[in-house]
């Protein structure tokens, strides 16, 4: 595995899933980098803010992966793909979380904290960090995604 760092926010909704995925991502990965750039707890917070801090952290860093979790998963990816250079998917099983990463060279995964379990979304997450993207074919789709950031 190549990735040195794992950068992981949420809001309040999925604050608790939160806690439950950074002790076991510091337990089964000891040696990468594991950052929480929060939240703190399960009062209400606005959830584009995590977004944005974890975000700019993968776009900083090569190697480095994020994990978003808020109520659907689906306003963090919304907010973290406004972030240049952030490939972000809201994942809702494993094919999802090989293909984001195989096919799309996704960097950021986001998960619903009100719908899936620790169990399923640890599974979520340790095949979005073991997946590698493929390259070839995909490389051109990926480049075309790239070039919509560029200003016109």
């Amino acid at each position: 595995m190549s990735v040195c760092s794992i950068y992981i926010g949420s809001d309040h909704a999925g604050f608790d899933l939160k806690q439950e995925i950074v002790q076991r991502l510091r337990a089964e990965f000891p040696k990468v980098n594991v950052i929480d750039h929060g939240c703190a707890s399960t009062e209400s917070v606005d959830y584009p803010a995590y977004a944005q801090k974890v975000a700019q952290s993968v776009a900083q860093e090569t190697n480095s992966r994020g994990i978003l979790i808020c109520g659907t998963g689906i306003g963090m990816c919304i907010a973290a793909n406004k972030v240049r250079g952030i490939r972000a998917a809201s994942i809702w099983n494993l094919e999802s979380a090989q293909l984001c990463r195989e096919h799309n060279d996704c960097n950021v995964i986001c998960l619903a904290g009100r719908f899936l379990k620790p169990n399923e979304a640890w599974s979520f997450i340790l095949q979005f960090i073991k997946t590698s993207f493929l390259g070839g074919r995909h490389l051109q789709r990926i480049k075309m995604i790239d070039d919509l950031e560029k200003p016109e």
